[in-house]
């Protein structure tokens, strides 16, 4: 069945239990409602909630898992070392492990104000087309900064500079709703500093992100393209406001355009090229589909630094290195929701529906036949996003483009596991530079598409403002 026709069973029952007036009102959960991840939900939910292999992941696969696993956890090291398996980290780079910007698999954190160490947050950086680029715009999706390239690297090996520093300050802004209860809202402002190789481009866009969390991303790969496409309106033909649109990126494996459905703006393709290009900005190690260092022609001390790669030229993290990785990062299992039936969550899952949330938040999907992996196909899944594109206004622009995405758009991010970030990250900071403080704050700095569902809930009282948090918080 397709998303839509789901969705539409989904309203026709609402309505039948708990009477409509403009929008669903829910009496009680749906079959199998807890299960966000099919059979491949996991129970745990305590602080390895996002650590834990998919609920149906075979005995016999689960040390690929767990070899996966150490690779995404433990630090990477200098070349030359005697651990050859691990070493190459640099010249520039933002961190030596995955985990530490995906805290324990899950969402990272901007620094905090004053304090340089962006660990766990990155900055994108771009400047301007131009014609005579195009093909690098083409398989890119951005024009890197000249002598910075594509991503500021805070860090360096000895002897080589690190590109500069990060710093965040916040300015204060207030809202209130239609009760005159007050929330205030933080606006973040970047500054980079120190930079190690001179003046940036006069033009050039910045664009802080902070690491999404890991689970479920097999499941959402998993998702067939045209159940995707079905929900893009890219024209507004259907009146609604709300435009979603695909972003059409490069594949680096097949060499070819395809759909986007990871990153903060949907930029990347599949599991595995969003974590080479992670290994590659991040860390500067190379693989087979990203060979050469992040080092841009102005960086001559890192074009020279000492490197991991083997005597014939081999890149540092090898095929089956990279293998591990992405088999571990594809079947990260997504933990259960949380007190389903409750009269405060069903109230509040209502309200989501009557803002219309869930025209963005695409309820479910099912997962193709032929799934990456045995365990991810045939899934009925809730992730709460439609993976397209959407104007969510000036508030949350960036100005930075990539591929199809403008400078005000930004892929849906999937809301399942989003009630457990304080247990597993240690903080409750959303959205794609961290700037909101709490699920309501990141509510609010809803705009373009999403001003009428924003309005809605500022209008909401305390008690219903109260079920729509428990409503995200279950799941």
């Amino acid at each position: 069945m397709t998303p839509r026709f789901h969705l539409l069973l989904l309203l026709l029952m609402a309505s039948a239990i708990g009477g409509c007036d403009d929008a669903p009102r829910f009496t009680q959960p749906e079959p199998r409602e807890r299960f966000s991840g099919g059979t491949a939900t996991v129970s745990t939910l305590d602080r390895n909630a996002f650590s834990l292999p998919s609920g149906n992941l075979q005995p016999s696969r689960r040390l690929d898992f767990s070899v996966g696993n150490s690779f995404f956890r433990s630090p990477w090291v200098i070349a030359p070392s005697t651990t050859t398996a691990r070493d190459g980290l640099g010249p520039l780079f933002n961190t030596n492990a995955c985990q530490n910007c995906h805290i324990k698999d899950g969402r990272g954190h901007p620094p905090e104000p004053g304090d340089s160490n962006a660990v766990s947050m990155l900055v994108r950086l771009s400047i301007p087309d131009e014609p005579a680029y195009a093909e690098r715009i083409h398989q890119l999706g951005l024009l890197p900064e000249p002598i910075y390239g594509a991503q500021l690297q805070d860090m360096a090996i000895p002897g080589v500079a690190p590109e500069g520093k990060v710093r965040v300050e916040y300015d204060s802004m207030t809202l209130h709703f239609r009760d005159g209860t007050p929330i205030h809202l933080r606006r973040p402002t970047l500054q980079i500093t120190q930079l190690g190789y001179g003046p940036m481009h006069p033009q050039t866009r910045t664009s802080a992100r902070v690491a999404p969390p890991m689970i479920g991303l097999g499941l959402l790969e998993a998702i067939p393209v045209s159940a995707i496409l079905a929900n893009a309106d890219p024209e507004n033909e259907k009146g609604t406001g709300i435009s979603g649109r695909p972003n059409w990126v490069w594949d680096d494996a097949q060499q070819k355009i395809v759909l986007g459905r990871f990153g903060w703006k949907a930029a990347q393709p599949s599991v595995n090229q969003q974590n080479v290009h992670a290994l590659a900005g991040d860390m500067g190690l190379t693989s087979s589909l990203k060979t050469i260092d992040d080092c841009t022609p102005a960086q001559t001390d890192c074009l020279n630094a000492p490197n991991g790669k083997g005597p014939q030229g081999e890149p540092e993290v090898s095929d089956n290195i990279l293998r591990l990785i992405t088999f571990y990062t594809r079947n990260l299992g997504v933990p259960a929701r949380r007190d389903v039936g409750e009269p405060a969550v069903l109230q509040g899952k209502s309200l989501f529906f009557k803002a219309g949330c869930q025209q963005c938040h695409t309820p479910q999907f099912t997962t193709r036949a032929d799934a990456s992996e045995p365990e991810l196909a045939n899934q009925l899944i809730r992730p709460y996003t439609d993976l397209l594109l959407h104007d969510m206004g000036e508030g949350l622009a960036d100005n930075l483009s990539e591929f199809q995405a403008s400078g005000q758009e930004w892929r849906t991010p999937p809301l399942w596991g989003i009630g457990l970030t304080k247990t597993v990250s240690g903080h409750t900071q959303f959205l794609h530079d961290g700037r909101a403080r709490s699920l309501m704050e990141a509510v609010l700095w809803h705009g373009g598409e999403a001003q009428a569902a924003q309005r809605q809930v500022l209008a909401f009282d305390a008690e219903q403002r109260s079920a729509l948090l428990a409503f995200l918080n279950s799941l």
